[in-house]
């Protein structure tokens, strides 16, 4: 079972449809939407900023979403991927996007809407990245702007994947 742990007399606020996986571990203020599914091994510490996520979000394995203390609130949108081990600190994430494996964003960051972050990139601090683009590298350097609709469907169907993914886990 998800460890859910309150902190300075503040609990996780988890909407009921969302999946947690078993060792997945959400502290403190955090507040999930419907359709979001914690993974394996991924860490939501809301212990010193709140973390805001919308509906249909996937924060995957080893995933770890945190802000500073007093400064970096995070908030995630609606239709967002979150990769395995990528780290989620104190920025702002817009709708429709899918941060690639092992990216760190950093404090202050705003990532646009129908954005991808490739496997890896690191976004620095206050970076502002474009809605509509691909961000690569480290540090990170647009590659396309102005996506495809194909690209923008390929974000859409991610989150959606990992809805439906966690059904399997439900049955067992």
């Amino acid at each position: 079972m998800a460890i859910i742990k309150k902190i300075n007399n503040v609990s996780p606020k988890i909407a009921k449809n969302c999946f947690l996986a078993d060792n997945s571990v959400v502290i403190g203020d955090v507040s999930l939407q419907k359709n979001c599914t914690i993974w394996f091994n991924a860490i939501l510490r809301g212990d010193v900023n709140s973390i805001r996520i919308g509906y249909n979000v996937n924060i995957q394995d080893n995933a770890v979403v945190h802000g500073t203390y007093k400064k970096y609130a995070t908030t995630i949108g609606n239709n967002v991927s979150i990769g395995h081990s990528a780290i989620i600190h104190g920025c702002t994430i817009l709708d429709n996007v899918l941060i690639g494996m092992g990216s760190i964003i950093m404090d202050g960051a705003i990532i646009g809407s129908n954005t991808i972050i490739g496997a890896g990139t690191v976004i620095t601090q206050n970076k502002k990245v474009p809605s509509n683009s691909i961000f690569v590298g480290n540090p990170a350097r647009m590659l396309e702007e102005n996506i495809s609709s194909k690209k923008k469907e390929i974000i859409k169907k991610t989150a959606s994947n990992y809805i439906n993914y966690a059904k399997w886990y439900r049955l067992d």
